[in-house]
């Protein structure tokens, strides 16, 4: 087994930063009126901008695909190139479509001859079972190197057009329609964007990270779906799937529009979390007296106080100090964010030989659990 370096770390966000008062302009109104949700949950998730591959004009600059083939190419320069790449592993829970998949699309765009890809399907933690495929392909010496990806182009499934025949169908029920909470919530708390990390097997660049270990936990055996788009949930909790659907429900339905149960995330997402944590340090006997940066992606800043909470309730708390987030400047990129974090750190110039790197990623779809340490070369 060889050791697995992340040697460049690189980002794509598209075009300009948005402010919380430019949001509802490029996302559109539902039924003509301002969201009466968009002031708390922005008031609580304390994002203050993000990127939406959007122009002024609300038309498409960016797919998926094309987000991350930018940050793949921010990767690379004439010591690295494309077509030295031997493995392309790429995580999102937003793909351009359902079949191909989303890391054959991005090689499609890159055009760099033939290697191998990886397309691991989730939400969050897809990001994180990139880069785990990537890492033990290149430690078991399958492959010389692999770029892995998270990347996200959420603001599609965003915009007021998605919900129109919802909202008419709902009009002919009532007259003043508004668009379920578990769906108008995750309107203003996701975000467009991509990141790459190049993995080798020796320690190149300036400051390579050597990745110790990652570790990944499901509680889908004893939890209900919480975040879910594709389908519509059950009185009994279970999912009924767009495939059961007619063609009609689709759209008055809004089958395809990603949802939130909130009261489900708030219940249990830190509780599992912990749990997941625990099992984490004792498995590798982690002291959190050797973690000098913490990266939690967190959807929202709501849950930052109570996370530290439930860690100091469990015994496991890490100092505010070592935490480290971009969640306010960048806003929440699922897959992408524990990417965009750590190539900010990386570019920061604070980092020092032989600090660790704790990577914590949460996902709420099934509550799903992902780890990785770092040391810094």
């Amino acid at each position: 087994m060889k050791d697995v370096y992340i040697t460049r770390t690189s980002k794509f966000l598209p075009n300009n930063p948005v402010s919380n008062e430019e949001m509802e302009s490029k996302l559109g109104m539902l039924n003509g009126k301002a969201s009466k949700g968009r002031r708390i949950v922005l008031r609580n998730n304390k994002i203050t901008t993000r990127y939406y591959a959007l122009d002024d004009q609300g038309n498409m600059t960016h797919n998926n695909a094309e987000l991350t083939k930018e940050a793949v190419q921010n990767l690379c320069d004439a010591d690295f190139t494309l077509q030295d790449i031997e493995l392309l592993s790429c995580g999102t829970t937003s793909p351009d479509q359902l079949i191909p998949s989303h890391a054959a699309m991005v090689h499609g765009e890159l055009k760099n001859g033939n290697l191998e890809v990886n397309s691991p399907s989730g939400a969050c933690c897809s990001g994180m079972n990139a880069l785990k495929y990537g890492y033990m392909s290149v430690k078991s010496n399958q492959t010389n190197n692999a770029v892995c990806t998270g990347s996200e182009r959420s603001s599609s499934w965003l915009m007021s057009s998605t919900y129109e025949e919802e909202m008419k169908h709902l009009k002919t029920l009532e007259e003043d329609p508004i668009l379920a909470f578990n769906k108008d919530f995750l309107r203003w708390m996701l975000s467009d964007g991509a990141g790459a990390f190049l993995l080798e097997s020796e320690p190149k660049g300036e400051q390579p990270l050597k990745i110790e270990w990652m570790e990944g936990y499901s509680y889908a055996f004893e939890m209900d779906a919480c975040m879910y788009a594709g389908g519509e949930k059950q009185e009994d909790g279970s999912l009924k799937s767009w495939t059961d659907h007619t063609a009609a429900e689709w759209s008055t339905k809004s089958l395809f529009a990603v949802k939130q149960d909130v009261k489900l995330l708030s219940e249990n997402i830190l509780v599992k979390g912990v749990d997941s944590f625990k099992k984490t340090l004792k498995k590798h006997q982690l002291k959190l007296t050797d973690v000098d940066y913490y990266l939690p992606h967190i959807s929202s800043y709501y849950f930052k106080e109570s996370l530290y909470q439930e860690m100091v309730n469990q015994g496991v708390e890490i100092p505010w100090e070592k935490w480290f987030m971009n969640l306010s400047k960048v806003g929440n990129v699922g897959a992408g964010s524990i990417y965009l974090m750590l190539e900010e750190l990386v570019a920061s110039g604070k980092l020092k030989k032989g600090e660790k790197i704790l990577l914590s990623v949460p996902e709420s779809a099934r509550f799903s659990y992902a780890y990785a340490l770092l040391t810094v070369c």
